[in-house]
């Protein structure tokens, strides 16, 4: 791993965990398109690698089949998985001194730019396909 490649995991990391402290989001609201627009990973490492940082019992067994095929960054992972667990205690201390409505507004706008994203990926990949 480069030092850039460390420096956008730990941001994807921090972030992550603070929006999940924040708003209560699942990591891979964050992590997946993070890492497949900073990172340029395909769809499938991104959700592999993801499940792997958000690893419980209940996910392991879908982390194990992702990683039968090569579809998890193990250290990358472990970097992400390290800097969440910091980000989600500054995030869950910052959602609780603001009014419930900014949580609110900040997740739907999240939630729009995001889903805004992977429509605009979806049609392109789509397009290139059927060219």
């Amino acid at each position: 791993m480069t030092l850039q490649e460390v420096v956008t995991l730990v941001c994807i990391g921090l972030f992550a965990g603070i929006l999940s402290g924040f708003v209560g989001v699942g990591g891979g609201i964050i992590i997946v398109p993070a890492l497949v627009y900073a990172l340029g990973f395909t769809q499938h490492q991104a959700q592999g690698t993801s499940l792997f940082v958000l690893a419980m019992p209940v996910v392991l067994l879908a982390v194990l089949n992702y990683a039968k095929t090569g579809n998890v960054h193990w250290k990358f992972g472990l970097v992400i998985a390290a800097t969440f667990v910091i980000g989600g205690f500054i995030g869950s201390k910052l959602s609780l001194r603001l009014p419930e409505s900014w949580i609110k507004i900040s997740f739907g706008l999240i939630m729009a730019y995001v889903s805004f994203k992977l429509l605009l990926s979806g049609f392109q990949t789509l397009n290139q396909h059927e060219s």
